[in-house]
């Protein structure tokens, strides 16, 4: 499930519970054990999460779902909400490569990403109302946070999936490429962040730390996060890098 590519500074989890991903609890516990690997890797600046080139993740696994009652359901988002959680606070910036589909848990997990790029026949959605259940991985909260209130309401009302194009305009996806093109596409945008500067994490933690808070409480967050960045090797190579030469030619460390 954990590689680390010959990119420099870029890791990738992989999904690989054929046919489609259907997400069960081990895979859950994988990734929670994964990011807790990635978690103090200072060698990984950047972090791209894929299905591979057919399917992200179709969901969660349905067939264990008959036998669940009340404890075994708030087990189950418990753990998911775990794996969201430790997927969503990694360090490192965060990228989903999304072919196929990404519905229900496949989607969820993706939200938990800093940026999403889709395939140009991929199809996104959160169908557990179908089933007469909700999202329990963190889909009725991070979907509204992201493409507003009103829609992320009815998708989850409905079930209804969004093509790329849709999803694009909405803002869900940063950018459709075709179905060959997604992985190399999610590398090379991770390839970026992996070569940016230390204060890539600080702001991070800043704006995941302050997005809901009072913005009095938000901007002493982020204030302690300036003058950490201060701190940092990279500050030194920067300015003195933009004093020198200008703009966007210092090379970063990521210390």
């Amino acid at each position: 499930m954990f590689d680390r590519e010959t990119t420099p500074g870029v890791a990738v989890i992989r999904f690989d519970r054929p046919k489609v991903n259907a997400i069960n609890t081990e895979m859950l516990l994988d990734i929670l054990h994964v990011c807790r690997q990635l978690e103090s890797d200072t060698d990984v600046r950047s972090v791209v999460l894929t299905g591979g080139d057919r399917n992200f993740a179709a969901g969660a696994d349905i067939t264990a779902f008959p036998g669940f009652d009340h404890a075994d359901a708030l087990e189950f988002s418990h753990r998911f909400n775990a794996a969201a959680l430790a997927l969503e606070n990694l360090p490192q910036i965060t990228v989903s490569a999304i072919n196929g589909f990404a519905l229900g848990g496949g989607l969820e997990l993706a939200l938990a990403t800093d940026f999403r790029i889709a395939a140009a026949d991929a199809r996104l959605g959160l169908p557990e109302m179908l089933l007469g259940i909700i999202p329990g991985g963190g889909g009725t909260q991070r979907l509204g946070r992201l493409v507003g209130i009103t829609l992320a309401k009815e998708l989850v009302y409905t079930g209804r999936n969004l093509d790329a194009e849709e999803a694009l305009a909405a803002g869900l996806i940063s950018a459709i490429h075709e179905p060959d093109a997604v992985q190399a596409a999610a590398l090379e945008m991770a390839s970026t962040y992996a070569a940016g500067p230390a204060s890539l994490r600080i702001a991070k933690r800043v704006m995941l730390a302050g997005c809901h808070l009072p913005i009095e409480d938000a901007a002493e967050i982020e204030a302690d996060g300036f003058a950490e960045a201060f701190t940092t090797d990279d500050k030194i190579t920067g300015v003195s890098s933009f004093i020198e030469h200008g703009p966007g030619r210092a090379i970063f460390t990521g210390t």
